[in-house]
């Protein structure tokens, strides 16, 4: 849903925004749980305008990102496009938009609290788990390669072709 504010626009990926509410979470997710105030909101200012983001849980972590625009205040700072803001949700951040639409991403929701342990591309809570999770990899591929060999490449005299999910097989060449 898209929730027009004064001259903004907000469209809900998650969240709710005054009594507008935002897509289902998954229901056994972090975010379906209300306490955690998880919000994703792409907001979209016109120019000249403002927005007034009302106030969250204080133990909740609320970043605002500018990535498209000239030029905007929040509660009389000047940010700069394509950085990031950390706001203080205890409190309403008021937004003001300069000479040309403003584009920003709101992400916000109560922390974890866990820790957390990163190799690559392997995102865990210990570092026994990254190795476990390094390994199962290394064996399985999380559920493996059905090829035999590592690349899906097809010998160059097979020419081109197009197997359909009919099984209609079409080839050329």
């Amino acid at each position: 849903p898209i929730v027009e504010a004064g001259g903004a626009s907000i469209k809900l990926i998650a969240g709710n925004f005054g009594e507008t509410r935002g897509p289902l979470p998954a229901p056994d997710s972090w975010a379906a749980d209300p306490e955690n105030e998880v919000a994703i909101w792409n907001i979209r200012i016109r120019p000249g305008a403002s927005l007034e983001l009302p106030m969250a849980n204080p133990s909740v972590k609320r970043s605002l990102y500018f990535y498209e625009g000239s030029q905007i205040e929040i509660d009389g700072q000047h940010i700069t496009r394509n950085f990031g803001s950390v706001l203080n949700p205890s409190f309403k951040a008021l937004i003001k938009n300069g000479d040309k639409e403003a584009h920003l991403l709101l992400l916000q929701g109560r922390p974890l609290n866990e820790p957390v342990a990163r190799q690559g591309p392997f995102v865990m809570n210990s570092q026994e788990e990254i190795q476990s999770a390094i390994r199962e990899y290394q064996l399985t591929q999380f559920g493996g390669w059905p090829w035999r060999y590592p690349d899906n490449v097809h010998a160059r005299e097979k020419g081109r072709f197009a197997q359909y999910p009919d099984g209609t097989l079409e080839q050329k060449g």
